[in-house]
């Protein structure tokens, strides 16, 4: 293992504690906190240096735990897309060469086409539904989602939308589902992820 680990493990430790302190004062659950972004958008650029400097950080070369911490930067970098599709394009020949699990370039691919306002692959993308459910956005071809889910290593839909309305279950709901949807398309927009 090289000293990298440490920091990405670091860098994800910040970006945890930054969640808990906006949670605990329930200003996280408003939108995109702009201390949140700060601090997502800070890793991204870490994590952009240090691939641009050895490459991506699997398990063979950092651990477990700092690969995963790795990814994760990835994941919460919503703000950053140009950054995410590179990393896209760069997880998806790891997970071809056995290098990470391919459920995580799954994870990574429905984020993206989340954020773009095209249907998910793999169901792995949640928000709150107009009833104030926590269910998955709309899925390109529902009926083949748990096929292809199992092909990345994903257990059946069902059980991850219970596990998500459970993890939810204590989070404040939008007050207007509608409108919450329509602030994250409009600020999809104005991000760079679709075009006005």
């Amino acid at each position: 293992m090289i000293d990298t680990a440490a920091d990405l493990l670091s860098w994800i430790a910040e970006d945890e504690a930054e969640w808990a302190r906006l949670a605990a004062d329930g200003s996280l659950f408003e939108g995109y906190h702009p201390e949140m972004r700060a601090t997502h958008d800070r890793n991204a650029r870490r994590l952009a240096t240090l691939v641009a400097r050895e490459g991506w950080p699997g398990t063979g070369r950092v651990g477990e735990a700092a690969a995963e911490a790795a990814w994760r930067i990835v994941q919460h970098a919503i703000a950053q897309p140009n950054f995410q599709r590179e990393m896209l394009a760069r997880l998806g020949g790891e997970a071809k060469a056995g290098r990470i699990p391919a459920w995580q370039v799954a994870y990574l691919e429905d984020r993206i086409a989340v954020q773009e306002g095209r249907p998910q692959t793999y169901g792995t993308q949640f928000d709150w539904d107009e009833a104030g459910e926590m269910s998955p956005r709309p899925i390109a071809d529902p009926e083949a989602v748990d096929r292809r889910r199992a092909a990345v290593g994903l257990g059946p839909l069902d059980e991850a939308i219970r596990r998500q309305r459970e993890e939810a279950r204590d989070q404040p709901r939008p007050a207007n589902p509608v409108a919450w949807r329509r602030a994250a398309d409009a600020w999809a927009v104005k991000t760079g992820w679709r075009k006005p």
